[in-house]
């Protein structure tokens, strides 16, 4: 059996949409592991759910593997994340395509920064998309973008 596979690519935002049409949750998270680890694994409470995540290293496409875990849990593992966490809220909507988009506000010491994510089928569906106007710079293959590299900056990328 192969590995699901999250293919992706990831955008900053040159002007917020209307968030009308958007669901809104609240996300924190955490990294288990550092950014030198051959994965990632980390810890999420997204909304009410709780999960926790092994991803491969890669940027457009890696294998994913995820899971719910309960509250305790959580809590448990979530002192092991200290100094490798982010807080923000996301959004998660609708292109006018159908593609589903989820937008990130970051809050804490990532204050400010608006980033952009939409996930594809293939590689080949993710080089073809053309972003809509409210898109910024595609920073899909820039690292210091990911979120386990931004849950341990003091501060968002310039």
């Amino acid at each position: 059996m192969s590995a699901p596979m999250e293919i992706e690519k990831k955008f900053l935002v040159s002007e917020c949409p209307a968030l009308d049409d958007f669901k809104a949750e609240v996300v924190r998270q955490g990294y288990i592991t550092s950014g030198e680890d051959s994965v990632e694994v980390r810890v999420r409470q997204k909304g009410e759910g709780y999960y926790i995540t092994v991803k491969s290293k890669g940027t457009l496409a890696r294998s994913e593997y995820e899971a719910a875990i309960e509250p305790t849990q959580f809590e448990t593992l979530w002192p092991a994340t200290a100094g490798r966490r982010l807080e923000k809220t996301r959004y998660t909507g609708t292109l006018p395509d159908g593609a589903a988009v989820e937008l990130d506000l970051f809050e804490g010491h990532l204050a400010g920064l608006q980033l952009v994510e939409v996930e594809f089928a293939s590689v080949e569906e993710a080089n073809a998309f053309k972003a809509p106007g409210w898109f910024g710079a595609d920073v899909t293959e820039d690292k210091r973008y990911k979120n386990s590299a931004l849950a341990v900056a003091d501060q968002p990328p310039a």
